[in-house]
């Protein structure tokens, strides 16, 4: 926490974003909290209209009014939608998806922020039947971000910003145990956790991989830092002393935002994507919570596991493995989940 303090120092805050366009659009989710929050109103506030995919909606609402409210002294107001997206039903990403599809509108940056870290609970699956870690933190997204190459192809030159941690560097992911359910491996919340976070990096990788240049999609993942959150409550009573002990270290929300943003708006990114795939880099781009380029786990440049993690993501989330060939070529696609996408 003192280092990433130390590394930062150069960063203002809240992070400077260029002005930009009423029709750049901009798809965050889980953003009524933490580091979501800050993104969306940073980027509504430099003139991006923002959809909001949350499950409260009633929450993101209010959050917009407030907003609204404390933006008052600007003549235009803030361009702020709302839709309904619940990442623990992969139906509802299926419908979510569809829906923004059916506008036939571009779509300039997806940002997938939701996460989770159920700290000192026990093992939990979803109503789909997997790890609820890896649901909402990989395949979800996952899931969402396939769905919608047909719009992020509209808005090319677009781009993916996935928001991992830095404890994907101690994770681990076995593609035939994505669960952990097997006995294999004991299950704990970091080991589910992590495992998460980095299947997230793997399957970015390979996404990247997949999309050709024509696509003009930038696919990037993120690390925030170490944020101030209520992840901690359920800890020891001596490492929510210590967690207390040090508040300065830590990030607020607002800069934990920050290296989100700047994947999502800097003009650097997309030329820096394509300098990887000229040098046939593994891995895709990895964004630091310095706001500069930097190199994800050992494990997540392992290839071999990255294409397994890729092959078993598609199988769980019930998609083809052709499936990205096939909406780049504007073909149908049938998805396990929700009904056929364009």
């Amino acid at each position: 926490m003192l280092f990433q303090r130390i590394m930062t120092r150069h960063l203002h805050n809240p992070m400077p974003l260029p002005p930009l366009h009423p029709d750049f659009t901009c798809l965050v989710t889980g953003c009524t909290n933490g580091i979501g929050r800050e993104i969306a109103r940073q980027l509504a506030e430099a003139g991006a209209h923002v959809v909001m995919a949350v499950r409260n909606t009633t929450r993101a609402n209010v959050l917009i009014e407030k907003w609204q409210c404390d933006w008052s002294k600007m003549s235009l107001p803030l361009n702020i939608e709302v839709m309904e997206l619940n990442l623990l039903s992969l139906d509802s990403v299926a419908r979510f998806a569809e829906a923004w599809n059916a506008r036939s509108v571009p779509l300039h940056v997806l940002i997938n922020n939701a996460g989770i870290f159920s700290i000192g609970e026990p093992q939990k699956i979803s109503k789909d039947g997997f790890e609820e870690h890896m649901q909402v933190n990989h395949l979800a997204p996952a899931l969402l971000s396939i769905l919608l190459l047909p719009s992020l192809i509209r808005g090319s030159p677009s781009r993916i910003v996935n928001v991992s941690s830095t404890i994907h560097h101690v994770g681990f992911v076995d593609p035939e145990d994505m669960n952990v359910s097997t006995g294999k491996r004991k299950y704990t919340n970091l080991a589910g956790y992590s495992g998460s976070k980095l299947a997230q990096v793997m399957f970015s990788s390979i996404l990247n991989k997949k999309l050709p240049s024509k696509a003009g999609i930038s696919v990037v993942c993120v690390s925030p830092g170490v944020v101030q959150t209520n992840f901690a409550r359920d800890l020891s009573k001596i490492v929510q002393i210590v967690t207390r002990l040090f508040p300065y270290y830590k990030f607020s929300p607002e800069e934990g935002a920050r290296s989100a943003l700047f994947a999502a708006t800097d003009t650097q990114i997309s030329e820096f994507c394509k300098k990887l795939e000229s040098d046939d880099w593994p891995v895709c781009a990895f964004i630091s919570h310095e706001c500069r380029p930097t190199n994800p786990s050992e494990e997540a440049h392992n290839l071999e596991t990255s294409y397994n993690v890729w092959e078993k993501t598609m199988e769980m989330i019930g998609l083809p493995s052709d499936t990205v060939q096939k909406l780049i070529e504007g073909q149908q696609v049938k998805c396990r989940y929700g009904s056929h996408q364009d």
